[in-house]
């Protein structure tokens, strides 16, 4: 397996008055993963449907092994240019990661452009110049770059309406490639997820529109990260001769740990022959218990009240991310879970213990059981939306 792995995020900004958005963005999930930005003409539904049309042909002719070269002439031929502006009714951008099985430390990136602006790559977080060639398909230059990626390597995809961004109002002739550069390497951070990058650019982005768009803009960002494991234990076992077994798995695997439940800690810290200390702290938001602290474990939290927290942040990170501050900033046991499982973690493994709590069956609690699977289940779902591999293992 390669040693690196491949984090995408993306987020979008409606025109402003509009419903839907004439930006899409879809993705190829495998060992070589694709993001293609589309970015249809005008905006709300045509051009909605245009971009979801570009955007899915192309990724489906991908998923099914047809090369770069053949999705590209297609669309190039497809696609029909508007008789009255002169330009295609939809632009694209094409990005695949792809590492070699020989060599675990090498990636590369096969990027393809038609009419969206250039691609920003950061290395070492700053800009870096990438070759690209022209070549004409069906009339249209295309650009094509092939670069050797290294660790860390952000490549940033964008939507003219971020370039655009306060245009005729802060900024005279728009935000300019350039500046969205420029501006990318000064908040740039090692531990940001694409996500966060995507978000905060967009954020720019409608700061500069006073909140009010112009135009749909998106940003898509793909950041080679190296592989990192977290452990997450909640829920003691259905059969308490399984403690043992059970602990001893977890804490064998690689990577940081993370228990769960006040039961599940004390057999934690039995195992380990540990002190369970309930953090000084105390409640540091009134709705979420207070961490504890375990010697050999990186975080204690509460169970089922604590990960139903991380649910929510996680369905808000997939979509808007709305609430990145909140768990980015917090110190509370769902923000600390959600940095760790969010940007921290490429790979994680669930160990959930089958055991049911009675504290839980009271049915004045907002969350009920079957909850402990169905959150399980629930924010498996999620991360592995969000491109992380997720193993479970239930005792």
């Amino acid at each position: 397996m390669n040693n690196f792995c491949t984090d995408i995020g993306w987020r979008s900004l409606n025109k402003y008055g509009e419903r839907l958005c004439g930006d899409r963005v879809e993705t190829v999930d495998s060992d070589s993963p694709v993001i293609v930005l589309a970015d249809g003409l005008g905006s709300g539904v045509k051009a909605n449907i245009l971009s979801t049309l570009t955007a899915r042909i192309i990724s489906t002719m991908i998923s099914q092994n047809m090369s770069l070269q053949k999705c590209v002439s297609t669309i190039a031929a497809t696609l029909p240019v508007c008789p009255v502006r002169r330009i295609a009714y939809s632009t694209f951008t094409i990005m695949k990661i792809s590492g070699n099985p020989n060599a675990p430390d090498e990636m590369e990136a096969e990027i393809i452009q038609y009419d969206n602006p250039h691609v920003v790559m950061l290395r070492g977080g700053r800009n870096f110049e990438y070759p690209r060639a022209t070549e004409k398909m069906d009339g249209k230059t295309i650009y094509k770059s092939k670069i050797k990626l290294q660790e860390n390597d952000v490549l940033v995809a964008m939507s003219d309406g971020v370039i655009h961004a306060g245009m005729g109002t802060r900024l005279s002739f728009g935000w300019q490639r350039e500046n969205a550069a420029g501006f990318l390497e000064g908040k740039y951070k090692d531990e940001y997820t694409a996500k966060t990058l995507a978000t905060i650019l967009t954020d720019e982005a409608a700061l500069l529109y006073d909140d009010k768009p112009g135009d749909d803009a998106t940003a898509a960002v793909a950041r080679i990260r190296r592989r990192k494991p977290v452990n997450l234990l909640i829920g003691p076992p259905a059969n308490a001769d399984d403690d043992e077994k059970m602990m001893s798995l977890f804490f064998s695997k690689e990577g940081r740990h993370i228990v769960c439940g006040g039961t599940t800690s004390s057999i934690a810290a039995k195992f380990l022959e540990s002190e369970l200390r309930v953090s000084p702290g105390g409640y540091v938001v009134p709705d979420i218990p207070p961490i504890a602290e375990i010697e050999g474990v990186d975080l204690a939290t509460e169970g089922v009240i604590t990960i139903n927290r991380v649910l929510e942040y996680s369905r808000d990170y997939i979509g808007d991310n709305s609430r990145y501050s909140e768990w980015r900033r917090g110190t509370d046991g769902a923000s600390r879970v959600a940095v760790m499982l969010f940007e921290e973690a490429t790979d994680i493994n669930f160990f959930v213990g089958r055991a049911i709590n009675a504290a839980h069956q009271n049915p004045s609690l907002p969350i009920r059981f079957s909850i402990k699977m169905s959150l399980v289940e629930e924010l498996s779902e999620s991360l592995k939306n969000m491109g992380k591999r997720i193993k479970v293992s239930y005792f």
